[in-house]
Order: structure tokens, then sequence, then C-alpha cells
């Protein structure tokens, strides 16, 4: 389930340093984390100095469509997995690539692994953001790696190579601290907004609906389409 950000999610992202610090060169994570009254800090500096405006919305499909869908989802939701391997690509082929449709992705971020999946996914200014997504949803389960973040982090980058990617970039969106601190802005600002309490969850033409498969999906489009 979806919760608010807490410092104790950022906790497990951030280190002593004071700065949002993910991966070095080599790959490895960190390992010294602060105490939670030092990290609660730095998510405080982080808040007041980050800018959700300056994260890019991911768009694909039609600009003047009649119907937006709004994605909500985490990269390292299982049922988000499987809305991409079952769903996702039946509503591209059929509504998106077709020009019925406008759809828009937004991240929701339950832990680091989540953060550092987006950076990768939007790295090289988001231009392989559609194919990288559906990539990291399809390999979820082979890459997510929760006993060891160094693991998932070049596992990541291996996503990234398949993808066109040289390490060098992905080292820099990895450690890019200002935009991973803009996504947590822009994550925050929105599911705020749209009142976001699961995921994955679709805010289409401004309504809201959980969950769904195919069929309904189609049928919620096809309704919205023929007003």
């Amino acid at each position: 389930m979806f919760r608010n950000l807490l410092p104790s999610l950022i906790l497990l992202a951030l280190v002593v340093s004071g700065s949002f610090l993910w991966v070095n060169s080599r790959g490895t994570v960190p390992a010294n984390m602060a105490s939670v009254d030092k990290l609660v800090s730095i998510v405080d500096t982080a808040a007041d100095t980050a800018d959700a405006s300056a994260v890019k919305e991911m768009v694909i499909g039609a600009e003047d469509a009649k119907v937006t869908v709004i994605e909500y989802a985490s990269f390292t939701c299982p049922h988000c997995a499987n809305f991409h391997k079952n769903t996702y690509g039946k509503i591209k082929a059929n509504y998106i690539d077709t020009g019925k449709i406008k759809f828009i992705m937004r991240d929701v971020y339950f832990d680091r692994f989540g953060l550092w999946a987006a950076l990768i996914a939007r790295c090289d200014g988001g231009v392989k953001f559609f194919g990288m997504s559906s990539l990291i949803y399809e390999k979820q389960r082979e890459w997510l790696d929760g006993s060891d973040p160094a693991v998932t982090v070049d596992n990541l980058r291996k996503l990234g190579r398949l993808a066109g990617m040289e390490d060098d970039i992905m080292n820099a969106c990895l450690n890019d601290n200002e935009m991973a601190q803009n996504l947590v802005a822009a994550f925050q600002e929105n599911a705020t907004k749209d009142e976001i309490t699961s995921t994955p969850s679709f805010v289409i033409n401004g309504k809201k609906y959980s969950n769904m498969d195919y069929d309904d999906f189609a049928k919620t489009l096809d309704d919205l389409l023929s007003q």
C-alpha cells in the first residue's frame, strides 16, 4: 500500500554527509547511515530546496487526446509490474498508439530501490523512459534484491546497458542529488493532490480509479471516448 513519505523511508537512502549520494562510481552503496534525528533534519532541508516543477512529466500518446490517463505506480510494486506485463501493452497498442488517449506515468516511492529505478529510467533526459520502464517492470523479480543494495544497483545498471546506456551516464544519474530531491517533491505533491492511497492507481479525465484488468480498463476508456 502507498504511504505518505516519512523520514523513516528516506533513512534508507541518505548518508551521513547530508547529501543524496546514492552510489559511488564503483557501484557500491554507502554503508554508514546517519542517525534518525540527523536524517529528519536532512529531509526537512531537502524539502525546502526541492523543486517539483522541475520534474518532467513522462507523457506518451496524442497531446490533444480526448482522454488522459495518469498512472501512479512504483517500480518495486508487484501489482504495478503485473499491470505493465498484462495490461499496459494492450492499452498502448489499442489506445495510445492509435491516438485515442494520452498516458502519463508518475512514480510513487516506497523505498530507495524504487527511486534508484526511477533515476535510471529517467536517465539521459528520459529519452528511453517508457522502454526502460517496461524493462524494469518486466525484470522486477530479477533486479530487485532487498538483501544487498549494491547488487540491486548493479542489476539496474545491467538493465540500462541492455537499453544502450553507458555506465558513466548511469552513475551520473544515480548520483544526481538535485533530481532525486525534485522527484521526491513531485511525488509528494502529485500524490497528495490526487489523493493516491494505493498502487497502481489511475486518474482518468480527473476521476480516480483503482487497479483494473484490461477488459475493465478498456470499458472505462471506451465509455469516455464515446461521450
